[in-house]
């Protein structure tokens, strides 16, 4: 079958499209031909070697996606060939709280990812992809919209008529605006051009904020909320913007730090956290139990994801230098 790999230590030149064995699922396990991949920036990071792919090398990248059942193994009975499923992010976290086993196990990192034809799957961890949502529209889910949904819904405990800050036009961005706007919060968006505040707006945003012509975004938010600070923030960044999100953040309020697109470690103004009795939270995606709770509110409102491109599997490359770019709004998809 075919499967694009890590070949190298880093860079997208490392990216190549070889032949490798199809899996055979075993006992509890599925076969699904994988139908679209989407991209999130771990999986850049990891191709760039940012971070560094755990394990060895070659790697398939890519942790989410979606495809059909094109085989089952002995003992299971909840799956059919042709059945439409979603793969979570972490196939063994199915309730729960997250641990070191389930983070290990996630895809594209310690273990092979999704972007090739085959993968064989725990049958116990596979959802099934709502009517009218499509392949590549359903491989948009497993990373950012449930992470989007932990962040906001399960652990932020989001209530019509809160003020929800998101950061950016990325894919958790775009999911947190999309599913504050459904639960009546009230949405306030940074973006790094006009044209993506635009866009901003005709997703739904109340205010937008270019932050690279008004950097001072934090002071912006407040006076957006009179002063008093947002109720959330979607922080996205890391350390060079979670000290403004600490600002902008009302007292008792709860930030959801999710991203690292500005690096790994920083200078945090840890003395907000403590005066400002805020509410810090690490989130690491979600388990199955909660991409369960996501796919019925989604399809309650048939919500759609918004996706920016959808590259074919030959020029995947061409996908990760548009995520690199950051020009895109929403979802990149690769079309297996």
């Amino acid at each position: 079958m075919k499967a694009i790999q890590i070949t190298g230590t880093s860079g997208l030149d490392s990216l190549q499209m070889v032949q490798i064995p199809q899996p055979k699922p075993g006992q509890g396990e599925v076969l699904v031909r994988i139908h679209a991949v989407s991209l999130n920036y771990r999986d850049y990071m990891n191709v760039m070697g940012i971070r560094g792919v755990s394990g060895p090398i070659p790697r398939v990248p890519c942790s989410d996606g979606a495809g059909e059942v094109a085989g089952v193994g002995p003992g299971v009975t909840e799956w059919k060939v042709g059945d439409r499923v979603v793969i979570p992010f972490m196939p063994q976290w199915l309730d729960g709280e997250m641990t070191q086993v389930h983070q290990a196990r996630a895809l594209g990192a310690n273990v092979d990812g999704l972007l090739r034809e085959f993968a064989v799957l725990p049958a116990g961890c596979l959802l099934h992809i709502p009517d009218y949502l499509s392949y590549e529209e359903a491989s948009t889910l497993p990373c950012a919209a449930v992470t989007a949904w932990n962040a906001l819904v399960v652990r932020g405990q989001l209530k019509a008529g809160d003020s929800v800050l998101v950061l950016g036009t990325g894919g958790v961005s775009i999911f947190a605006l999309q599913l504050a706007r459904l639960a009546g919060a009230r949405v306030l968006a940074i973006s790094s051009s006009d044209d993506k505040c635009e866009r901003l707006l005709a997703m739904g945003a109340d205010a937008v904020c270019n932050y690279k012509t008004a950097p001072a975004w934090d002071a912006w938010a407040l006076a957006q909320t009179d002063g008093a600070g947002v109720d959330k923030v979607i922080e996205i960044g890391g350390p060079e913007t979670l000290n403004r999100s600490l600002k902008a953040v009302r007292f008792g309020g709860h930030v959801a730090l999710i991203g690292v697109l500005t690096g790994v470690s920083g200078d945090i103004q840890t003395v907000q956290i403590l005066r400002k009795s805020i509410r810090l939270d690490g989130i690491y995606v979600g388990s199955k139990a909660m991409f369960a709770s996501l796919l019925k509110a989604m399809s309650q409102h048939e919500l759609r994801p918004v996706i920016d491109s959808t590259f074919a599997m030959e020029h995947a490359a061409d996908a990760f230098r548009l995520m690199e770019s950051a020009r895109h709004v929403g979802k990149i998809v690769v079309k297996v």
